[in-house]
């Protein structure tokens, strides 16, 4: 699984002058600007800069020069990042030696959300080489397998039931996006057992599988400080701070999903907000009318997705969308 959160398209805020404490730099995709967010909440006085992963081989060219910017950091923190983003190596190249530089995860759970799938060239990373639905670069894998499979927009709209969700293994989904989840907290040494299990407790806590909510973010950041000696300040960020991530899409939990992890669910699809411009919402016929619409201007080959590839190799599979 693959993260697809863009790097932070504005400039990271100027650092208030009043501010004189530790300098913390913070590297990462969309996420980290919740968690550098928090961490000027929680510590007052830290001067926080916000370091975007897609601006990388930009701003600083080589992992060198990355360094000796880094040099007036006391404390790194840093989502992983390849090969390839920076020259001259990856995160770990980055961290050899380097006792300020610690990891913090990104966080990718599709267990709310088992529906969302990527379209185009996923191999690229590149969200550019992705093909754009009515909402970003999240499509509805059933929506498209409908599609390629020849079926009518409300044929379609009747697949979103109880019984296709169950013979397509979508209430498995949060067991394995669990798993995913945990076992990649371990590989950095940064476990999120317990945290998942709070997170959990307050529902759905993602808006999109790779989106989290801002209490996660806050959590994120609040251990980041503690485990740092920084002594963060005991406020419930999400009462102080807007959510930032929640301007952008939110893709609904589907009701009876829902219900199997006893939460309210909804069929309403939210686009990213544009300007002051209320964004747009789509209900279930609309969003399929609508990717419907995108599929069409586009050559079958190049709506290429993994998942609904399988699904159309599997004959058992294939007979759901031509009950």
């Amino acid at each position: 699984m693959r993260s697809w959160a863009g790097a932070w398209r504005r400039a990271a805020p100027s650092v208030d002058p009043t501010r004189t404490g530790p300098r913390l730099a913070v590297l990462g995709n969309c996420q980290a600007e919740g968690v550098a967010q928090a961490l000027q909440l929680l510590v007052p006085t830290a001067r926080v800069a916000l370091i975007p992963l897609g601006r990388l081989t930009r701003h600083y060219g080589t992992l060198d020069r990355l360094r000796t910017h880094l040099d007036a950091f006391d404390h790194v923190f840093t989502q992983f990042f390849p090969t390839g983003f920076v020259e001259g190596g990856n995160v770990h190249a980055l961290a050899e030696g380097d006792p300020r530089v610690r990891l913090f995860p990104t966080i990718l759970f599709p267990g709310y959300h088992p529906d969302m799938v990527h379209v185009g060239d996923v191999g690229a990373l590149s969200a550019a080489h992705l093909v754009r639905s009515p909402v970003g670069p999240y499509h509805s894998a059933i929506i498209l397998c409908a599609y390629l499979e020849g079926l009518s927009p409300a044929d379609t709209v009747a697949l979103f039931r109880d019984s296709t969700y169950a013979q397509l293994g979508y209430y498995e989904a949060w067991n394995e996006a669990a798993v995913y989840l945990l076992g990649g907290g371990r590989d950095m040494v940064f476990p999120l057992e317990a945290d998942l299990a709070r997170w959990s407790r307050r529902g759905c806590f993602m808006h999109v599988l790779n989106h989290p909510k801002l209490f996660v973010l806050a959590d994120i950041a609040r251990r980041l400080a503690s485990e740092a000696g920084l002594a963060p300040v005991d406020v419930p960020v999400e009462d102080y701070l807007p959510d930032e991530l929640a301007a952008d899409v939110v893709w609904p939990l589907y009701p009876d999903l829902a219900a199997r992890y006893g939460l309210p669910g909804t069929m309403v699809f939210k686009d990213k907000a544009r300007g002051a411009a209320f964004p747009k919402l789509y209900d279930l016929p609309a969003f399929v009318a609508a990717s419907f619409a995108i599929y069409r201007r586009h050559d079958p080959a190049a709506l290429a997705c993994t998942r609904v590839e399988a699904w159309r190799a599997d004959p058992a599979v294939r007979a759901i969308f031509r009950a």
